[in-house]
């Protein structure tokens, strides 16, 4: 792992190298970029992957006590590291974290050359779902982060509806899991990072007015949706794509949230595609 220090702390990302076209990948909450091992694996022949594990809970490094760890703050920080790289025409590829909406509204996306959400937190769908709304509960009650993820030690504990059971149609890999939440299971600097990021969910109308900058964004962009999503509703991935000036949509079946867990080879594929053309 590579390390770069940011205004918010050290962030820690692999590179594959190359001189391909660049693709930075990014994840969601309490997870790192592991989440992205079997599409990096895929599409490295070919191109440069960039894989930051964002202080989302999954990170290893706390971050300083006074970074803005909101989601806008977070968002700001992926724009700040696509300069630290000096990285341009990027595609820029998220899963379950919905971020991107708030760079494009915030004037963040000139090193942005191609956009894909791929099963995202959008429109007002910020934490997502029952699992959203158990994360929050739990982040506004006093050791409530602690106890929550104390439970997920435990692999029956995993599958709840309420937990990660929504979030891939196939259990993750419990050594990858495991990786995922030892940060928060160990440092309660961790799990201060996470809280900051779960209660900077700014206001209703401050999400839905983040989705519709995505009007303004000209750049090829490709929605890629789970067609049997319980936690992102599949008419979201509609919506988005009909916003998009130069948006396509792509549904993939027999997969929840979790596309590069569930359907890995089927993203890549699509991805392969997408970066191939015009």
């Amino acid at each position: 792992m590579a390390e770069l220090e940011l205004s918010a702390g050290i962030v820690e990302y692999e590179d594959t190298g190359g001189d391909g076209p660049v693709v930075v990948l990014l994840h969601g909450v309490a997870m790192d970029g592991s989440l992205w091992r079997h599409v990096v694996a895929d599409l490295r022949d070919g191109h440069r992957c960039i894989v930051p594990t964002l202080p989302l809970g999954g990170h290893r490094r706390p971050m300083r006590p006074d970074a803005d760890l909101s989601v806008l703050g977070v968002a700001r920080l992926v724009a700040e590291f696509l300069d630290a790289l000096d990285l341009d025409g990027v595609t820029l590829v998220m899963n379950d974290w919905g971020g991107a909406l708030a760079l494009v509204a915030d004037g963040r996306d000139r090193r942005i050359g191609r956009l894909v959400l791929t099963s995202c937190e959008a429109f007002d769908n910020f934490p997502p779902g029952l699992p959203g709304a158990n994360l929050r509960a739990s982040a506004r009650m006093p050791g409530g982060l602690r106890a929550a993820f104390a439970l997920l030690r435990f692999g029956p504990m995993r599958r709840l509806p309420m937990t990660w059971g929504r979030m891939s149609k196939r259990p993750v890999p419990d050594a990858v899991m495991d990786a995922w939440f030892r940060p928060l299971w160990t440092s309660a600097e961790i799990r201060r990072d996470l809280r900051r990021y779960v209660l900077g969910v700014p206001p209703r109308a401050e999400l839905l007015r983040w989705t519709d900058a995505l009007r303004g964004f000209d750049r090829p962009a490709l929605v890629v949706w789970a067609s049997e999503d319980r936690v992102m509703p599949p008419e979201h991935g509609r919506g988005l794509a009909e916003l998009l000036p130069r948006g396509e949509l792509v549904e993939i079946a027999d997969s929840y949230t979790l596309i590069p867990e569930d359907r890995p080879e089927e993203l890549a594929r699509h991805l392969r595609a997408f970066l191939a053309g015009d």
